[in-house]
């Protein structure tokens, strides 16, 4: 039996090990819900046995139910976050109610004290009860429905208040910027992360960003107004999460109650509402005739509602969001006088300013059942579709791209999935199937031209077509079963978990990278015509599927009411992580073999040069995770918590990609002999039929032309983790829930690219070298996993979730502060797959240093200042470190000093010195006297002090330069205001 068919055999066997514990009575996973659990005893403490608790869902109507056990331990778990009516009656005392927000992922401790009573009341009074969870031994922040609804934000997407939890890191959702609207932490990119939407995974297999659809985009992943609330788990969530090392999201959508209830909206900005920044502002003093500012236009609207379509049975819950941004480009081509061939080709005629439009739709919709008192099912469907016509315009200060080289980058991410729950007794099952398809589609905006760049005094030109067309689809068929078992009792009571998952998964790929041709034009040959030109032909056209199992068990133990240990462990499958079957060229395994005790780098071919059947799939993606909390005294009001977990994530599979289109797709570059002068060695002449787009053309011209790079993944590369630790003390303070911890991560097997025929000079310069160009290749890129992160913290919170009040004065606040220490070792960034020349030449150095972060948010009601509501987030970062002398890593080593620069840092009232400040406020009237419906209008100000956040500082080797640490770009946007209408009905 082959290494494939062993692991064909082993996919089917725990599919059908999977199905089998789907028709056992099951229990559900707290992906997407929480969970509520305590004891009931008499006045003299003493157990009650038999004890009936009722938890109904207080907008829909839906029934859970669970009785005590002879310990007086009860467990709720599996509860749909809400809120609930909770009503516990035992025969001969008086029953009892609580009105209890659960919140996703929480798992709250109620215990519950009955008065012996004689007289059966048919009327339990509910009284409101404010549990804080204190319990857990997860480092984690819920966002609420109030914040996600209240707190400013620029866009909408739900992620940027990720940043409420610390030791998060957002990206932030800047104007004039495209970089990915992303989350980090632990020290490790945001490809570490991951999120879950109703339990269903977002994660991207493919491409960088962590989340589907978020590592190029502006856009949002999912629609805001279907999120009820989320949590943000920083470290030492358990074994029932998946792919993620760093760090995840868990979020669960909205669902129509017995109510019909719908809400409206409609927000703007535009140039008139941004303030400029500081570069515009000194473009502005030098030019001011010249000086223009930017069209830009967003509008955000968005619709949703839901409500029963059979009451207490059958509900509805529907959404709409839109994001439509228009932003200008300039062009402004200056091209020198004095060259005929320049003024032919006109280059003032691509010069204005052009629209650079960004459409995003999203759409959600959810059928929620309640079969029976036991049971329940539920459906769901979301679509994100969006378009962005963009890469034009200005190239920092390296010139300009044309309109006509702009790309519109293309994505559609649809998911679908059903659910069917069953509980029965002190069992609870939930069976779920989903399907998603994530696409990734950047193209040419003005497809067919071949691209033609024009090298002038301090700048690039660019006309034509963008260079590289991209389609990754990921298409994946999911099937999991979770299960808990509340009714194991051993030295103590037990909340038993288990679950097994499998995805089958294809990946269908087009990565026709340098795909137009790009011809390059320079003084020297007085631009008549090219002197090079670097095209990529062949097959850009890949496919591949694998096959992904899960399995856990989890144990949730509490030996004494003040003592919960949380154990589990987990393991992963991937059956072709890394492109298994791949076969290694036979030139390739030729060269390799007769140069390679010549390269710098010197291979081990065993490891390097593969067969089809080198690569086995990793079989030992096991992960320990235990946790503990305990309470200091019987009130829960106090606890220490900590714990320790291994988390494996995944290698993106688009590593693997290359190392089949470096080869199938070369790319090839040809120089061309200046103009009246003969060809020389490796040169061609020039031919006016060379100029086009044409690939049957171009075909015949570089066929005997071009060195491509071979990529050598090593057959036993390894699976990227980490581990992680934290320890820690809870204290609940009225309303307020205070925390303190220190948590610890090392990420370790990163992935690493290194170049086989470069090396170091004696003095840590570059670069020692063997000529592989001679011999058909231009570079032999080799993995390694010898990429490590560090990661140290102190992480405190301050939390008083959102309550209303009788006075109307309804507010809750928070504070997060973080205190980091980021540390890398085999590359110099990062998230960087790149180690030139190798991980060697790369000591532990800071990475992303940033020490310091603070944020915090509030939400107040002004009854008295006509009727207000005053919300906001104050955001404050050190900033990090820079490397002194970037340029001179190689070239003169001894001026390049690695984190050498610190970024100066302003006051924030009195404290500190903060390299990043920002203040964000938002101000909503209402005018509900509108029988149901209700109006509110919406002001909010983002950096509402215009605080100028500057980056890019200059930091040559030379420190006396006057130019030494002058910022050279903004890191956060000046001043901008939004105007925005809801309607509530």
């Amino acid at each position: 039996m082959t290494a494939k068919s062993s692991v064909r055999l082993l996919a089917h066997l725990l599919m059908v090990a999977a199905l089998a514990v789907t028709v056992t009575r099951a229990g559900v996973a707290q992906t997407s819900t929480g969970t509520i659990r305590g004891t009931v005893t008499d006045e003299a403490g003493a157990a009650i046995a038999g004890a009936t608790i009722n938890a109904t869902n207080a907008a829909s109507g839906v029934l859970r139910a669970a009785t005590t056990n002879d310990q007086g331990f009860y467990a709720l778990p599996g509860l749909t976050p809400g809120t609930y009516d909770i009503r516990v009656r035992h025969i001969g005392h008086a029953p009892q109610g609580r009105r209890i927000q659960v919140l996703i992922g929480q798992s709250l401790t109620l215990d519950l004290a009955l008065v012996a009573s004689a007289v059966e009341v048919q009327d339990i009074a509910v009284v409101t009860t404010a549990l804080p969870e204190t319990r857990t031994s997860e480092i984690a922040t819920n966002v609420s429905q109030e914040q996600i609804e209240r707190l400013p934000t620029v866009s909408r997407n739900f992620l940027d208040l990720a940043g409420l939890a610390p030791g998060i890191n957002v990206a932030e959702d800047r104007l004039n910027s495209f970089s990915p609207r992303t989350f980090s932490s632990g020290g490790q990119s945001p490809n570490a992360a991951n999120v879950f939407i109703d339990g269903t995974s977002l994660k991207n297999d493919l491409t960088g960003g962590g989340v589907a659809g978020q590592d190029n985009s502006r856009g949002n992943p999912f629609p805001r107004n279907s999120i009820q609330e989320y949590r943000v788990i920083t470290q030492n969530f358990k074994a029932e999460y998946q792919k993620s090392s760093s760090s995840l999201i868990t979020a669960t959508t909205r669902s129509g109650g017995n109510t019909w209830e719908g809400n409206a909206f409609f927000t703007f900005q535009g140039k008139s509402t941004v303030a400029l920044d500081t570069f515009q502002i000194a473009r502005q003093a030098a030019n001011p005739s010249a000086f223009a500012e930017p069209e830009y236009t967003r509008y955000l609207g968005g619709l949703s509602v839901g409500g029963p379509i059979i009451r207490d049975r059958l509900h509805f819950f529907g959404a709409y969001e839109g994001n439509y941004q228009n932003r200008d480009n300039p062009v402004v081509f200056a091209p020198p006088s004095g060259f005929p061939a320049l003024d032919t080709v006109n280059l003032a005629q691509y010069n204005g300013n052009f629209t650079s439009p960004f459409r995003e739709t999203l759409l959600f919709g959810k059928l929620s059942y309640a079969v029976s008192q036991t049971s329940s099912a539920e459906f769901s469907f979301s679509n994100r579709h969006e378009t962005d016509v963009r890469d034009f315009g200005p190239l920092g200060d390296a010139g300009f791209n044309s309109f006509q080289q702009a790309v519109n980058y293309r994505q559609n991410v649809s998911i679908a999935q059903a659910r069917y729950n069953i509980f029965s007794g002190p069992w609870l099952n939930e069976l779920k199937l989903d399907y998603s398809r994530f696409r990734r589609n950047p193209a040419p905006n003005s497809p067919g031209l071949p691209q033609r760049l024009f090298e002038v005094p301090g700048a690039d030109y660019v006309i034509g077509s963008n260079r590289s067309t991209q389609d990754f689809i990921q298409r994946r068929i999911g099937i999991r079963d979770d299960l808990t078992y509340t009714g194991f009792e051993a030295a103590g009571q037990h909340v038993l978990k288990m679950g097994a998952s499998i995805d089958f998964v294809n990946y269908d790929i087009l990565k026709d990278n340098n795909g137009t041709p790009q011809f390059r034009y320079n003084a020297a040959y007085g631009y008549e015509h090219p002197y090079r030109l670097s095209y990529s032909t062949g097959d850009a056209a890949f496919d591949e599927s694998n096959t992904q199992l899960g399995l856990y068990i989890q144990d949730d133990w509490s030996p004494s009411q003040r003592l919960t240990i949380n154990a589990g462990i987990r393991w992963d499958f991937e059956s072709n992580m890394m492109n298994t079957d791949y076969v290694t060229p036979q030139n390739v395994i030729d060269t390799l073999t007769r140069y390679n005790d010549e390269l710098i780098q010197p291979l081990d071919l065993d490891r390097y040069i593969s067969t089809g059947d080198s690569r086995e799939a990793f079989y030992g993606a096991f992960q320990p995770r235990v946790g503990f909390s305990y309470a200091l005294d019987s009130e829960n009001r106090t606890t220490i918590f900590g714990g320790f977990g291994i988390y494996y994530d995944r290698s993106l599979f688009d590593v693997s990609v290359d190392e089949t289109l470096q080869l199938t797709h070369p790319n090839y570059t040809i120089e061309f002999a200046a103009p009246g002068v003969a060809p020389g060695p490796g040169q061609v002449a020039w031919d006016d039929s060379y100029l086009t787009a044409d690939r049957a053309v171009l075909d015949q011209l570089v066929g005997t032309f071009g060195t491509p790079e071979a990529w050598l993944i090593a057959n036993d590369v390894k699976v990227p983790k980490s581990r992680q630790w934290n320890i820690g003390i809870r204290q609940a303070v009225g309303d307020f829930l205070v925390s303190a911890s220190y948590a610890g991560q090392r990420g370790v097997d990163q992935l690493t690219l290194n170049w086989a025929n470069f090396g170091l000079n004696d003095n840590g310069g570059c670069c020692t070298s063997f000529n592989l160009g001679a011999h058909g290749f231009s570079n032999f890129i080799y993995s390694t996993n010898d990429a490590k992160t560090w990661y140290d913290a102190l992480l405190f919170q301050i939390d008083r979730p959102y309550q209303g009040s009788e006075d109307g004065i309804g507010w809750g606040a928070g504070i997060a502060f973080t205190y980091a220490v980021r540390s890398l070792q085999g590359v110099d960034a990062v998230g960087d797959l790149f180690a030139f020349p190798n991980t060697v030449g790369i000591p532990k150095h800071p990475a992303n240093d940033e020490r310091a972060r603070v944020v915090a948010n509030w939400i107040t009601d002004l009854p008295y200042l006509f009727g207000i509501q005053f919300s906001g987030l104050i955001t404050l970062g050190s900033g990090p470190k820079q490397d002194i002398g970037g340029p001179l890593r190689f070239n003169n080593p001894d001026l390049y000093v690695r984190g050498g620069f610190s970024p100066p840092g302003e006051n924030f009232l009195i404290f500190g010195k903060w390299v990043y400040r920002r203040v964000d406020v938002r101000l909503r009237k209402d005018f509900p006297n509108l029988g149901r419906t209700n109006i509110g209008v919406t002001l909010d100000a983002f950096n509402v002090f215009n605080y100028a956040n500057l980056g890019g500082f200059n930091t040559p080797g030379n420190q006396a330069d006057v130019n030494f640490g002058k910022a050279t770009r903004i890191e956060g946007d000046p001043r901008r205001v939004q105007l925005g209408v809801e309607l509530d009905f």
